[in-house]
């Protein structure tokens, strides 16, 4: 039987891999008996991770979100991508997480084996904008944060706006008060989606210029938005932009299994939407089906395409010749 060290990251290991494990099933995978399963979880929860007890025929367990963060366990794929993108949030101008992201990336190097230390020394990524003729525009994460929980809350949010080239919000104007639907990424700024309750129209909000009033008002029916989704709608509002993802001669919309700030310090062309849950919609252009297809593989994340059929049909175009090309490969070099 492995050590009880090992056998707990193991353990630990197996209950990150999916949502509900049987105990049967635990025992069957790491070799060991129920009553060891029972006590390991236990260790696990001393050592302050939140593992709770599924009921039903077969029983089992699931590592829950908890209160406090206790210690993580990556493989070496996932603290090799952490630790990139940890270099590019520090490295960005004008980022508010920089700071943080730095101090993080030195915290987790402290911690990595020495062979994965050396292979990240060994990389230093820089973040480098292009440039670009607009003034810097940088929102505070706490900020981000209040919006996008009054956004999947769907409570009503209400703030102090400044709008043009004002630098403070005019005295004694009351604070707006908006049914927030979406907040977004566009070339580089963050937006927020919402329906304005006192100009009674839909409105796209610079997060940047957003002062949010706490607490939030009360819950809200989620309307229609205008083209039927925060995606199409946001679209149509920046049409005629210089880097506006329609001006492409093939555009297509996709699902990331990857969180909207992540997937935003990959690309500062097209529309990033935030859907919660470790999610994004992405909508992108380019000159052809299969190089928008090939592009978006570089987000090295779950793709689900929404559309249109073209961007489907481009990466079964691009999947087969992939296989193919492994194919080749492995009858020269058996």
């Amino acid at each position: 039987m492995p050590k009880t060290s090992a056998r707990l990251l193991a353990l630990l290991s197996l209950l990150q891999t999916r949502r509900d494990w049987p105990g049967a099933l635990l025992a069957d995978r790491l070799g060991i008996s129920l009553r060891t399963v029972r006590r390991d979880v236990d260790r696990l929860r001393e050592l302050g991770y939140s593992v709770a007890a599924v009921k039903g025929p077969d029983g089992g367990y699931r590592l829950s979100t908890g209160t406090e963060l206790p210690p993580l366990l990556f493989d070496d794929e996932q603290a090799l991508a952490l630790a990139v993108a940890l270099q590019i949030t520090a490295t960005r101008p004008d980022d508010t997480l920089a700071e943080p992201a730095a101090r993080a990336l030195n915290t987790i190097s402290q911690v990595m084996p020495a062979r994965l230390r050396h292979r990240i020394n060994a990389l230093q990524v820089t973040a480098v904008e292009p440039p670009d003729t607009r003034p810097s525009a940088t929102v505070d994460s706490d900020t981000l944060f209040t919006i996008s929980a009054a956004v999947h809350a769907r409570e009503i949010l209400r703030f102090d706006y400044t709008s043009g080239d004002d630098n403070e919000q005019a005295t004694g104007e009351p604070p707006r008060r908006a049914e927030p639907h979406g907040v977004i990424t566009w070339a580089g700024r963050w937006y927020l989606i919402a329906f304005d309750l006192d100009q009674r129209d839909w409105r796209t909000f610079r997060a940047d210029r957003i002062t949010p009033r706490t607490p939030t008002g009360p819950r809200f029916t989620r309307r229609e938005v205008p083209g039927g989704d925060v995606a199409t709608y946001a679209t149509s509002v920046f049409r005629g932009s210089t880097d506006h993802c329609g001006d492409w001669p093939c555009q297509g919309t996709v699902i990331l299994d990857l969180d909207a700030a992540t997937a935003a310090l990959y690309t500062r062309e097209g529309l990033i939407e935030d859907l919660g849950d470790g999610h994004c919609r992405l909508t992108v252009g380019s000159w052809s089906w299969p190089s928008l297809a090939s592009a978006l593989a570089k987000y090295d994340a779950e793709i689900e395409v929404v559309g249109p059929p073209e961007l489907t049909d481009a990466f079964t175009h691009l999947g087969n010749r992939f296989l193919r090309t492994a194919a080749r490969f492995t009858a020269t070099h058996p």
